[in-house]
């Protein structure tokens, strides 16, 4: 958010875990994306702690379905300009974007 504010970029932040993501959202986000949708799912303590195979979750259909049941696993901060989104993890990712 400080390289959105330090360029003047307008945006809008999203609270995904009180405001979660539709099917048709995370699709339209997968769309959008450059890179992997695996990407899209942290593999962090939490992903552990639930048991899931990183393996599993490589595809739209199985990346969609786990970000359904468990929103606490996106990877963010997701930003959206235009029809392209990006993962900017980190930050740095975000200049390509701009």
């Amino acid at each position: 958010m400080d390289l959105l504010r330090a360029r003047d970029v307008e945006f809008d932040i999203i609270e995904y875990l009180k405001d979660h993501p539709t099917r048709e959202r995370l699709e339209k986000i997968i769309d959008m994306l450059d890179g992997p949708v695996a990407d899209l799912v942290r593999k962090d303590k939490r992903f552990k702690e639930l048991g899931l195979n990183p393996a599993d979750y490589t595809d739209n259909k199985t990346v969609v379905a786990v970000l359904l049941e468990h929103p606490e696993l996106m990877q963010r901060p997701i930003v959206i300009r235009g029809k392209r989104a990006i993962i900017a993890r980190p930050p740095e990712k975000l200049e390509a974007l701009l």
